[in-house]
């Protein structure tokens, strides 16, 4: 186990040169096998869904968040590998959506919702690859949400206009990572300045220090019945918001510089989540619904909460944030995984079972953030939250 885990360790710290590298001296997975889990899964999810707007089992053309998750992952499949169908599968859904004026199908500005921003993370190598304006001018739509998104009295953004003075982890997936990347391409400084300040916003109101992990949201006003009165914070810790935190943290450490002066901030916070997180793994490397309550009646293992864990602690490590011990527990969660929830079928496609369809807060009917809430959420297989950081997860561990 020694070995292999040195081994690992030394692949990921190589930096390879592809031909689709964004960027000069970025260090990238290393280039899968054909055999491996990062190709099989990558292949399976494009046999079930041949187009990208099938992904998440989406029934509609559509820009939609879980979407532009799976797309990211298929990004960085060609990152990795260089073969373009990757590239092809994912431009073919932006040119559907995208108008040559820069519209996008269905995008509605003045909902103030978080989640579209997520699939503009795909906009970048789009637009770089084919040279294409409508797809810069499809970014500078979406940022013009951000100019004038709601924000709570500190400035952070609510997570969607229909709920007001809420900030949610999953928002800061959903947006501060194409923040910091349009300042990092584009020399917009105070953008990566506003994406920290967000990471700033959201730990602050969100953290728990005495189990070390995140509320999945809080309510600046307290008038929401999950909202406790004093705090202001949902009671329970959700799985995967706390994983789409933990990737926007390291995700965020791509574009934000070496000498800005929050970078090492930043860097705490994962290397806090790398240190708490896994305590709460289960025997077999599992991370649960319900974060902090693995041996607790009626929860269970899940799939999106683990794969995005190890997608996170993998680039961590790979990337030098956090101590390479750390991949252990990566390592761990891979090896449940495909003990318990990864299926291989007839056909030879892979799939992912025990995925979450959905969690939330609020709306109608309404979602109380009770851990009753939570285990009661259907679930289903090949979600899209939970394949695409699968596949991003197994080219940081090269595996």
């Amino acid at each position: 186990m020694k070995r292999i885990l040195s081994l690992l360790i030394l692949g990921l710290a190589v930096s390879a040169v592809r031909a689709s590298e964004p960027r000069a001296g970025a260090i990238l997975p290393p280039r899968p096998q054909a055999d491996s889990y990062a190709v099989r899964f990558a292949e399976s999810e494009m046999t079930r869904f041949p187009e990208a707007w099938m992904l998440d089992h989406g029934r509609r053309l559509f820009f939609g968040y879980a979407q532009g998750v799976g797309c990211c992952a298929m990004l960085a499949m060609w990152h990795a590998t260089g073969d373009e169908r990757y590239f092809d599968y994912v431009e073919r859904w932006a040119d559907s959506l995208v108008g040559d004026d820069g519209s996008i199908h269905l995008y509605d500005l003045e909902s103030y919702n978080l989640d579209f921003i997520n699939s503009g993370k795909v906009l970048f190598d789009c637009y770089r690859r084919t040279g294409k304006q409508k797809y810069r001018k499809a970014m500078e739509l979406l940022l013009s949400q951000l100019d004038t998104h709601p924000r709570t009295s500190d400035g952070g953004f609510w997570h969607k206009k229909v709920y007001p003075h809420q900030m949610w982890l999953d928002g800061l997936y959903m947006c501060s990572p194409f923040l910091s990347q349009y300042g990092a391409e584009f020399h917009r400084a105070e953008l990566i300045d506003e994406a920290v300040r967000q990471i700033r916003l959201c730990h602050l109101h969100t953290f728990d220090p005495a189990t070390g992990l995140y509320r999945h949201a809080w309510d600046e006003s307290r008038t929401q019945r999950w909202a406790d009165p004093q705090t202001g914070c949902s009671p329970n810790f959700w799985g995967r918001s706390v994983g789409w935190w933990f990737m926007a943290l390291v995700d965020n450490l791509d574009f934000i510089p070496d000498d800005h002066p929050d970078r090492d901030f930043v860097i705490s916070l994962v290397r806090g989540l790398a240190e708490s997180l896994p305590r709460y793994q289960d025997s077999d490397g599992l991370w649960y619904q319900v974060l902090d309550c693995p041996e607790r009646e009626g929860n269970f293992p899940e799939a999106s909460v683990t794969t995005q864990c190890i997608y996170a602690i993998a680039k961590a490590v790979a990337k030098g944030y956090v101590d390479a011990d750390r991949l252990q527990y990566a390592l761990k969660a891979f090896e449940g995984l495909k003990t318990r929830l990864l299926v291989e079928n007839p056909d030879g496609t892979l799939t992912l079972t025990r995925c979450c369809q959905v969690g939330g807060l609020g709306g109608n009917p309404y979602r109380d953030g009770s851990f009753e809430y939570y285990i009661g959420e259907k679930m289903r297989d090949n979600d899209a939250k939970a394949t695409g950081p699968f596949i991003a997860a197994c080219l940081w561990l090269g595996l």
